[in-house]
């Protein structure tokens, strides 16, 4: 597995077929995507995941992170989370945050994401708020 720096516009065919197949693919563009860091997996030379940074200061915020559904649960997501944390942690980023989809918060307590506040929906699917402090890490 490669993971790197990929372009907003690589992210866009992934977030659409993972995150919202329903609507058109330029519903999938973020604001701020031009100046975050997108990060992508590739095996055997195919983009499998993507997962895109969006730095505010010393706090950065996941968002638009998916991987294809073959590869789910295969640890290719946990590999690109590693690759974030690590580039974070160069950068001296205090806080990491996101708006985590209900049935995909194991993962990101695996990485030591607590969540907070109350449940919340984005149309009719359910959210928490996870973060981490830097701080915890090593």
């Amino acid at each position: 597995m490669e993971i790197r720096q990929i372009s907003w516009q690589e992210t866009i065919d992934i977030r659409h077929r993972v995150l919202w197949p329903e609507k058109p693919p330029e519903f999938c563009k973020a604001e701020g995507d031009d100046e975050a860091l997108h990060l992508g997996a590739y095996i055997n030379k195919e983009l499998v995941c993507v997962a895109s940074l969006f730095f505010d200061g010393d706090v950065v915020r996941l968002r638009k992170f998916a991987s294809l559904p073959a590869y789910q649960g295969q640890g290719v997501g946990s590999s690109v989370l590693n690759a974030a944390f690590k580039e974070m942690k160069a950068r001296g980023v205090s806080v990491f945050w996101c708006d985590a989809r209900e049935a995909a918060m194991g993962i990101y307590r695996k990485f030591g994401m607590k969540p907070s506040g109350e449940r919340f929906y984005k149309g009719d699917i359910p959210y928490f708020k996870m973060s981490t402090n830097f701080a915890d890490f090593p």
